[in-house]
């Protein structure tokens, strides 16, 4: 019933005309800012352009300049469709200077809606910034604290320029993607809005080589503390790993494409070809990263033997809301290779069982596998490290290549 809602608003927020609206923002630099139960801010900012004639909006995370579209004004209102996301912003034009309204996602279980306040830059008064009190650039081990007591670790890239700062963290399933915020004296603040993913970091700088009562907090209510100690050397646990069971070598799976249509990873147009399969959801920004590196490779190398299937598994059930947020995906970023609707929820316990029992549990989004021209499963690796993460995406796209060159080769 809510997506039955959602879908409606969508169709009466396109039917309105916009005859009568007040002049359109264009060329102008802006600040969002969703604000959380807390009281904490998580900002963003977005550049609103014209071009042919139609409004376009820039999301700007550090080196990231997410495209938006689908832009519809009103006499007073405005509303906002994210391109890769079930996530749209609708808000009140207070002035030609600010609107007020909210930030809708998708989640799991519920759809999740945050206020939110935009302002031009040039109307906001920008606080003075201290002296850093150290460089941080480098690499650090990182520690978070879940709200149960349990720990779990990450690694931070960051780099530093002046009070302007920018990086990532890494995690056993991936990364944190693009981030930037600055250094501020003896703190810092990074932070990251992309449709999905809405991030803020804070933390106390102690030293050059220590990082204290650091806070994350994500989405409307996800707060986790953290520290960081300087180290170059720090690693990470293969925690998000998966393998094959014991007495299995092949997988066996049939699901339907967007189109409805069956297919198995035993149809002939898989046989004696190296076959990557890629354990994606539309909901997950890793997966965004990893199916634009996918599509791009698939178009240079198909031709050699190289096949791709995506296994989608989305927050719904329902097929036609699964499959036009998989759409979504597939338009985005051109994918020339099938991606299948598996039928099961990501928030399923049972979802490998349910789709994949050849394998041991599925622990991260994405999983990407590997299957020799031989049809028997070679490789599994566990999340994605995309261009956010700098040297360790360029190590993986390595990685990448060299598999399916060996099982080429096989």
């Amino acid at each position: 019933m809510v997506y039955q809602r959602v879908k409606w608003v969508l169709m009466c927020m396109t039917m309105l005309t916009v005859a009568h609206a007040q002049k359109v923002p264009e060329n102008s630099a802006w600040f969002g800012y969703l604000l959380r139960e807390d009281g904490k801010q998580i900002r963003f900012h977005f550049d609103l352009r014209t071009e042919n004639h139609k409004p376009v909006m820039y999301i700007i995370n550090a080196a990231e300049k997410l495209r938006v579209d689908k832009i519809r004004y009103t006499a007073d209102s405005v509303f906002i469709e994210m391109p890769v996301f079930e996530s749209y912003f609708r808000a009140r034009r207070v002035s030609a200077q600010k609107w007020e309204g909210s930030w809708t996602n998708a989640g799991s279980t519920q759809w999740i809606v945050m206020p939110f306040i935009a302002e031009q830059q040039a109307v906001v008064a920008q606080p003075a910034l201290a002296a850093p009190r150290t460089d941080v650039t480098g690499k650090w081990q990182v520690t978070l604290t879940r709200p149960n007591g349990t720990t779990r670790p990450a690694i931070g890239e960051w780099q530093q320029k002046g009070n302007q700062l920018t990086g990532t963290f890494l995690a056993p399933s991936g990364d944190y993607r693009y981030l930037t915020g600055v250094v501020n004296g003896d703190s810092l603040q990074l932070s990251t809005f992309d449709g999905s993913h809405a991030f803020l970091f804070t933390a106390g700088i102690k030293n050059e080589n220590e990082i204290t009562g650091g806070m994350f907090y994500s989405g409307a209510t996800g707060v986790e503390p953290w520290v960081a100690v300087r180290n170059k050397d720090a690693s990470l646990p293969d925690a998000a790993a998966v393998y094959l069971k014991e007495d299995q070598e092949r997988l066996n799976f049939r699901f339907r494409d967007l189109d409805k249509n069956w297919v198995s990873i035993n149809d002939a147009r898989f046989k004696n070809k190296v076959v990557v399969v890629q354990i994606m959801g539309s909901w997950c920004p890793n997966c965004m990263d990893e199916t634009a590196f996918l599509s791009h490779y698939y178009r240079k190398n198909k031709q050699r033997g190289v096949e791709i299937i995506g296994l989608a598994y989305e927050y719904s059930t329902d097929f036609e809301r699964a499959s036009n947020s998989i759409r979504k995906f597939k338009d985005r970023f051109q994918v020339g290779y099938p991606l299948l609707n598996t039928g099961v929820a990501v928030s399923d316990s049972l979802r490998t069982e349910k789709t994949l029992p050849q394998i041991t549990p599925i622990k991260a989004f994405p999983t990407t596998i590997f299957i020799g021209r031989d049809g028997k499963v070679a490789k599994i690796k566990a999340g994605f490290a995309g261009p956010g993460a700098g040297m360790y995406h360029e190590q993986l796209k390595k990685e990448f290549e060299a598999t399916v060159e060996k099982l080429l080769k096989q």
